[in-house]
């Protein structure tokens, strides 16, 4: 037993209740991890239709939004072998090959748009898929670095992060675009130094160990796991919160510039957005502990027919404003929420397959969804994207309501 081990060994337990000083330290940090990658997403988000416009012709504009839906095709085929990957190697092994992803990933895309190359950008979207599937396992991460009691609040704080990001990625996505020619070449450079800057902080972060119990636990079929009536209602909900949010906030930078408003309006835009996303994260957590995982569910499927609403009565800056800023909030009550009640669903040593294929069937949804974004922009408005939007969240409000009728002890 090394020296480490024997003074952690030797500190007195923390008392019931209270959360150990190192597991706030290590949730902070993936916080910033959280912060930092989500920056890059959202600088991706504000940036990357505008700048395909750049480089193709008009008759092409209806794939402007290609290379975010390469993004999400990524996350979807990334998400199996991420999982697996930390099942395997440790979280840190994981994150970290992750960073360097998202810097291939980026790179790629810069050196496409400066040879005019939209397939380059493509692939280069596709890179970045790898990286963000494993942004989305910080939240689980969260779960294990956090006491029982903790860990709702541990998912809420780590997607608080994406409030930093909300910050950093539209003040890069509003300030690096003309820094050099071509015009957003300098946006996805920035990418690449956020993720130099995540692959360092990673190393400060103390995962728990691989356990060697958990290979020889024994595991249910996937099967028998993705039929739990729970775990269908969680998948459901973060498919729907995802998908909403994504279908929306593609098409957003693009419906901006085709209702009149000046390009400038889409990072404002899509900052409002991110802060409703992320802001309530920092209570969400104990709202959930509080009001039951359903009621929090219910409310962001609420605030998500709200933000249609406003959408639907004005094409001026501030319904923008308004409608994505409501649509973050509903977003981060379903899918907080969601992600709570999947957590209940699978023992430890099935983690690693229960989320890779919750998260395969979230950023199936999202890859759809931005695929279909500009399309449906392009072909039938702003408006009818909106009405669309709306089902999805009536689809949602339908399976949180079986689900209370049929299992009433359980909601």
């Amino acid at each position: 037993m090394d020296s480490l081990t024997r003074l952690r060994e030797a500190q007195p337990a923390a008392a019931p209740g209270s959360i150990p000083h190192r597991s706030l330290r290590n949730i902070a940090l993936l916080a910033t991890c959280q912060a930092l990658t989500q920056s890059s997403n959202t600088l991706m988000f504000a940036s990357s239709a505008l700048a395909v416009l750049t480089i193709v012709p008009a008759d092409m504009r209806l794939l402007a939004n290609l290379p975010i839906t390469m993004q999400h095709l990524g996350v979807m085929l990334s998400v199996f072998p991420a999982s697996m990957l930390m099942m395997r190697r440790g979280r840190r092994f994981g994150f970290r090959t992750g960073s360097v992803a998202g810097m291939v990933g980026a790179s790629c895309a810069a050196v496409g748009l400066g040879m005019g190359s939209f397939v380059a950008m493509c692939l280069g979207g596709l890179l970045l898929g790898f990286a963000i599937a494993n942004m989305q396992l910080y939240r689980f991460a969260a779960v294990e670095l956090a006491p029982p009691h903790f860990r709702a609040q541990a998912i809420s704080y780590v997607t608080a992060g994406g409030v930093v990001a909300g910050i950093i990625g539209p003040t890069l996505a509003r300030w690096t675009p003309d820094l050099w020619l071509p015009t957003f070449q300098a946006s996805f450079v920035a990418v690449v130094v956020v993720h130099v800057i995540v692959f360092m902080v990673l190393s400060l972060i103390e995962f728990p160990v691989i356990r060697t119990e958990d290979s020889t636990e024994p595991q249910r079929p996937l099967l028998e796991i993705v039929t739990q009536p729970a775990y269908m209602v969680a998948v459901a909900g973060a498919m729907i919160a995802f998908g909403v949010m994504s279908f929306v906030m593609a098409a957003s930078p693009l419906a901006i510039v085709q209702c009149g408003l000046d390009k400038a309006e889409a990072p404002v835009t899509i900052f409002t957005h991110v802060m409703g996303m992320f802001i309530p994260a920092f209570f969400t957590g104990h709202l959930v502990a509080r009001f039951g995982i359903f009621n929090v569910m219910l409310a962001g499927v609420a605030l998500l027919v709200a933000g249609v609403a406003v959408a639907l009565m004005g094409t001026t800056a501030w319904h923008f404003r308004g409608a994505l800023s409501l649509n973050g909030v509903g977003w981060n009550f379903l899918f907080v929420g969601a992600t709570t009640l999947l957590t209940t669903t699978y023992r430890p040593a099935e983690r690693g397959k229960a989320q890779a294929f919750n998260d395969f069937m979230v950023f199936g949804t999202t890859t759809t969804a931005s695929l279909m974004a500009s399309v449906v922009l392009e072909l039938k408005g702003w408006a009818m994207l909106n009405y669309f939007a709306f089902v999805l969240v009536c689809a949602a409000l339908l399976v949180i309501c079986l689900f209370r009728l049929r299992h009433p002890a359980r909601a």
